[in-house]
């Protein structure tokens, strides 16, 4: 007579169940320990709407939370602005995930609809005070011209130094005689 042990009943009844039911007891505990894990974390104020209200009272306290009631100092010209979005555009495509066929598609299409997305998010970063380029050009442009004089009119010595370095250009460039050239071999 051979002993055999008794098969473990739980293991038999689980077997012996469909697997459809299976599968939904199976999702129904995971879900129910990932909600007793979310309830435990936010009875310690360490849950998901705990940190988004942190972050919203550190973005009003800031002065970042809209960018609608910031203060304009200066206007910047658009061209400014446009070169800065491109600027943008640029280095957010080359932060973008090159292995991204799933969210942009392949080939060529891909690397279309990549590109726009760049742009698009470029665009609204340069909006309002972007990250400063545009301003750090425009305040540059106008330093540079603070100190220059426009329309400024020249003087006799002005004019016959410009006419003679003319002249020896020419005379570099065509091979022409100079004046005292020309009295060396006449006289």
């Amino acid at each position: 007579m051979a002993i055999s042990p008794p098969s473990d009943l739980v293991l038999d009844v689980v077997k012996a169940a469909d697997p459809m039911e299976v599968q939904a007891a199976q999702e129904k505990l995971k879900a129910n320990r990932a909600a007793f894990a979310a309830t435990s974390l936010a009875e310690n104020g360490k849950g998901f709407s705990n940190t988004v209200d942190v972050l919203d009272h550190i973005g009003q306290k800031s002065g970042l939370a809209n960018i609608q009631n910031r203060t304009k100092t200066e206007e910047v010209p658009e061209s400014y602005r446009k070169f800065e979005a491109m600027v943008l555009q640029n280095f957010v495509k080359s932060m973008l995930p090159s292995e991204g066929e799933d969210v942009y598609g392949k080939g060529a299409t891909g690397d279309i609809w990549k590109g726009m997305m760049a742009e698009q998010l470029g665009n609204v970063m340069a909006k309002g005070d972007g990250i400063g380029i545009a301003k750090q050009m425009y305040s540059e442009q106008l330093r540079r011209q603070e100190g220059k004089i426009v329309n400024a009119s020249t003087d006799d010595d002005d004019r016959n130094t410009a006419l003679s370095m003319i002249d020896d250009f020419q005379r570099k460039t065509f091979g022409t005689p100079t004046a005292e050239a020309k009295t060396d071999r006449t006289g």
